[in-house]
């Protein structure tokens, strides 16, 4: 399954009340690190298929998303469980840093 863009109108169906645990992907079109860290969500969401649900956030269009959630600098992703905030992770990582996030939530 491929990223699901989030936003203000579909946040908490698609999140606080999903069934699975939620990874989000917080970022922007001129975030050079988010550039580096959006292949390896792209990979975790279709190796993850079914465990987990996988989300982005535009900043700049969904300020009050970022803002409500602590977001301070991009990228970020946040880890919900349950409707639940459970982690989070700041800056570009390699594969095997997140995976091993997104492991201790699914």
């Amino acid at each position: 399954m491929a990223e699901i863009i989030l936003n203000e109108q579909n946040f908490d169906s698609e999140v606080l009340k999903s069934d699975l645990p939620v990874m989000i992907d917080f970022w922007a079109v001129w975030c050079g690190p988010c550039k580096v860290l959006s292949p390896i969500v792209e990979e975790i969401a279709k190796e993850y298929e079914g465990k987990l649900k996988v989300g982005k956030v535009n900043v700049d269009e969904n300020n009050a998303l970022a803002a409500k959630y602590g977001v301070m600098s991009i990228p970020t992703l946040k880890f919900f469980k349950k409707g639940k905030l459970v982690g989070e992770m700041i800056g570009a990582a390699p594969k095997t840093s997140v995976e091993a996030e997104v492991k201790k939530h699914i």
